[in-house]
């Protein structure tokens, strides 16, 4: 293994149980793994009705996926959690959202990740909790959620109808209150961790309205307090929703797909149209920068300052509508983790262009998904023919997008972080020689090493590959 390089794998806490400890960290001995990251929960089967998929489903649109190492003895599973600790009840005194009780599980099976956290370390393994960013309990993606108060909203005040990510609006005192007393209460529970993996601490774009956000009445008043221009935000951000709903016309989408220059100039050109944007754009990244460094401040005054804090992340250029600016937020930061979801990318283009064809019937969708291709910087060639074309790739399909694409975006990543090392965040799901072909992009891409999402997508057939690619 190559010097001071991170090599590290996911492994929610369902496999700890599923596997055992003693098999799940041979496993990860086997590859060269030096870093895991789980989660404070534990897990049991429940019914469709009661219990959530594993996997995820993903908006439906991952409703393909399946499980490459079975959970309980099968590929598809519904399950409910519970909290792996017995929560301090006064850390969260007064605050509208409270920890998820402990259960009869918590107290017979609570102790496995301590014991997993003190084994891992025996065999030189760090340990860090993923825990969610904002969507209280915290514990898990798909377990949880903010009120209607505290949800993010669109430039009319409207919420989304659709949404994949749970989060909550990133101005919401309710839940940056909460997220403190859980970072203290995951420190006073589990002092020998070596760092918190931080999920979504931004806006996570998967639909297009979720670019659209924040105007909540939480983001005004921080709008207000940070002195930014709330109302010319809204007007010119609203302005630019309505042009890609029912504005636009295949002229709009020309140089984008056609212009030698990629669409500089006209992109140029739309923010001069649209002050407010950029605006918005800067406040987005202030209230994430706010909150990371929110989270820093606590870990240090909590016991937690010889802990690692690495935020996950959305690669360029989605970074500039989520809020995540690696040049703020690496100054809070142990790393950065980069997120190279690439099954998502083909996922996220369909979602944007079905919706701005449906605005704008007239559009051409060759056109659009050009557009789109360059947009997101995707693909190596023009992409795939038409929007109708990209989709949730199935398990046994290999992802549509371009490995120069892939290492772009890290080392933009990289440049924007400057000194804090960013990681690569890569994928375990898809079809195997797929697999190889993009971790090796995570590990010829990045100067510090990789994560690998998630064990449940890890075959022993690509921990085998993980192992001969290395770090």
């Amino acid at each position: 293994m190559a010097a001071n390089k991170l090599l590290g794998v996911t492994v929610l806490p369902e496999y700890i149980q599923s596997e055992g400890i003693e098999g799940l960290l041979g496993n990860l001995t086997r590859i060269g793994a030096n870093a895991v990251a789980t989660s404070p929960y534990l897990m049991e089967e429940a019914d469709p009705q009661t219990g959530q998929r594993e996997p995820p489903a993903d908006a439906d649109a991952g409703s393909v996926r399946l499980l490459d190492r079975p959970l309980f003895g099968k590929r598809e599973v519904y399950v409910k959690t519970a909290p792996s600790f017995e929560p301090d009840m006064s850390l969260y005194s007064g605050l509208r959202y409270q920890p998820s009780q402990a259960t009869d599980l918590t107290r017979s099976q609570g102790h496995l990740l301590n014991d997993f956290i003190a084994e891992a370390r025996k065999r030189g393994i760090k340990v860090y909790f993923q825990v969610q960013a904002a969507i209280p309990p915290g514990y898990r993606v798909q377990f949880g959620g903010p009120v209607e108060e505290d949800r993010a909203r669109l430039p009319n005040g409207s919420i989304p109808e659709k949404r994949l990510a749970k989060n909550g609006s990133l101005a919401s005192p309710q839940i940056l209150g909460y997220e403190h007393a859980l970072i203290r209460d995951l420190i006073q529970n589990y002092p020998n961790l070596d760092g918190l993996r931080i999920d979504w601490p931004e806006y996570p774009p998967y639909f297009l309205d979720s670019v659209f956000l924040d105007f909540s009445y939480n983001a005004e008043k921080a709008a207000e307090r940070l002195g930014f221009p709330f109302e010319r935000m809204r007007r010119d951000v609203g302005g630019l929703y309505s042009k890609l709903h029912g504005g636009l016309t295949d002229s709009d989408l020309e140089p984008w797909a056609r212009d030698s220059d990629g669409g500089r100039f006209h992109l140029l050109r739309l923010m001069s149209d649209y002050p407010g944007v950029s605006a918005w754009l800067r406040f987005k990244a202030a209230l994430v920068d706010e909150m990371i460094g929110g989270f820093r401040r606590v870990m240090d005054e909590n016991g937690g300052r010889d802990m690692e804090l690495l935020p996950n992340a959305f690669p360029p250029p989605w970074t500039i509508a989520s809020g995540m600016d690696f040049a703020r937020v690496a100054q809070h930061s142990s790393a950065i983790s980069c997120k190279l979801y690439t099954m998502h990318w083909p996922m996220i283009l369909r979602f944007y262009g079905d919706q701005i064809l449906e605005a704008n019937p007239s559009l051409s969708s060759s056109l659009l998904a050009q557009a789109l291709v360059r947009w997101l910087d995707i693909a190596d060639d023009g992409g795939l023919g038409t929007v109708e074309a990209y989709s949730y790739p199935p398990p046994d399909v290999p992802h549509p997008v371009g490995p120069l694409a892939q290492a772009r975006k890290i080392r933009q990543a990289q440049r924007e972080a400057g000194d804090t090392p960013v990681y690569v965040l890569a994928h375990g799901y898809g079809p195997l020689d797929d697999f190889r072909r993009r971790l090796e992009v995570a590990r010829d891409a990045g100067d510090h090493g990789y994560w690998v999402n998630r064990y449940a997508y890890l075959s022993d057939d690509k921990l085998e590959v993980i192992r001969q690619v290395g770090v």
